[in-house]
């Protein structure tokens, strides 16, 4: 355990997870259930990547009041349907189909070589009627928050790039792969965020096209420690219920057990990673006789984080859902996953409809009501573990807890 000080800044980071998305909404709205009527958002700096970058920016842009936030997020995110993230129609998904097939079979002579998978100019459309980007700045002055930050990475560059918006007193950071700029947000910063690779096309800004974040964001913490957070609120989108070895090897993994395998890498691995980074450097300023260490420019100083994941395996959840799905979006997915549940992983980011984010939005809320004391606790800025978890991870982060 540790004092907290008399000032604690706390930030909250989402990481991506498309639909899974919904999971973090869950979490937030006990949370605002907990926390008393008109308050403001209780966090100084908010750190979003993918579909968490979309959490986090409706969340900067109300900051002003939390629970109005968190209803609002609820409102679209329990209404989802797929048609409002990306194109559905037969028409769309067939000629999808055959210019991929045709630009394979013709090198992208005569039909150039597609953009993406998938066409989501319905979700610009949806985020620029329910985004108020202007209401950051005006939420920023009013000391509601001190920054919003979403990243996103470069294709030229090959970097991370975090943008972000701030007092003027934050200061942006350059290091190897990684670069935070403060700037005035807006949509297409929003849309490079979510352009997963493959399946979104990809979102010019400035002389760079960018994609999602989460491609180059090997420490996920990195802009909120960078932003002046003393402790960190992770609400991540993967249960970590490994699956057993099978006795015999079976079929090779389908396309979508890939895709799917490479997306639950790209938004969640990245993140263990970082938190066994600073569980260290932790440990080993808790060993000094100052908390604080001056490392050149930059001041070394201890993390406090809690991280919150979904109790249930959501792949189980998304095939229960997965009728529900667009009949071209099915076709695409047995296409490409077969007749096995080999798909479920790929389903799980992709399944926004109603019936399967209002059941992740439950069981974030459940989840965080069973840490109820501690979730207020880490919020208020009361003496707290270096790293806390709930149990039905523990055993997962033992290695570095």
């Amino acid at each position: 355990m540790n004092d907290a000080p008399e000032k604690v800044k706390t930030a909250l980071v989402l990481p991506g997870g498309g639909a899974r998305g919904a999971f973090q909404v869950g979490v937030l709205k006990a949370l605002a259930e907990l926390t008393p009527h008109g308050q403001p958002n209780p966090f100084s700096v908010i750190s979003g990547t993918s579909a968490g970058a979309v959490n986090s920016v409706v969340l900067a842009s109300r900051a002003q009041n939390f629970r109005s936030a968190m209803a609002e997020l609820e409102r679209v995110w329990g209404h989802f349907r797929c048609h409002h993230v990306y194109k559905t129609d037969n028409l769309t998904m067939l000629k999808s189909s055959l210019h991929w097939m045709a630009s394979l079979v013709l090198g992208g002579w005569l039909v150039g070589t597609p953009k993406s998978l998938l066409n989501n100019a319905p979700l610009r459309s949806l985020l620029s009627q329910n985004v108020h980007f202007p209401r950051i700045r005006d939420a920023i002055e009013a000391g509601c928050l001190d920054a919003v930050a979403v990243t996103a990475a470069g294709y030229a560059s090959a970097r991370s790039s975090t943008f972000f918006e701030g007092s003027t007193d934050l200061e942006g950071w350059e290091r190897t792969r990684r670069l935070g700029k403060q700037t005035d947000l807006n949509l297409d910063h929003l849309m490079a965020s979510i352009a997963v690779p493959m399946i979104f096309p990809p979102v010019c800004i400035g002389n760079e096209y960018f994609g999602d974040g989460a491609m180059r964001q090997a420490t996920p913490l990195s802009p909120a420690v960078h932003l002046g957070a003393d402790r960190i609120l992770v609400i991540g989108i993967r249960d970590e219920t490994g699956e057993k070895t099978p006795d015999a090897p079976g079929d090779p993994p389908s396309f979508a057990q890939i895709a799917g395998y490479m997306l639950d890498t790209l938004f969640m691995d990245g993140l263990y990673s970082d938190l066994e980074r600073v569980t260290r450097i932790n440990e080993i300023l808790d060993t000094l006789p100052n908390d604080c260490v001056q490392v050149g420019d930059t001041t070394m100083r201890p993390i406090d984080t809690m991280l919150i994941v979904p109790s249930e395996d959501l792949r189980v959840i998304a095939h229960k859902h997965r009728e529900e799905l667009p009949f071209a979006i099915r076709a695409l997915l047995r296409g490409v996953g077969g007749k096995n549940k080999s798909e479920n992983r790929l389903l799980s980011f992709l399944l926004f409809e109603k019936a399967y984010t209002r059941e992740l939005i439950g069981l974030g809320y459940r989840d965080a009501m069973k840490v109820k004391d501690e979730l207020l606790d880490f919020v208020n800025g009361a003496a707290v573990p270096r790293l806390f978890a709930p149990s039905w991870i523990k055993k997962d982060l033992s290695a570095f807890t």
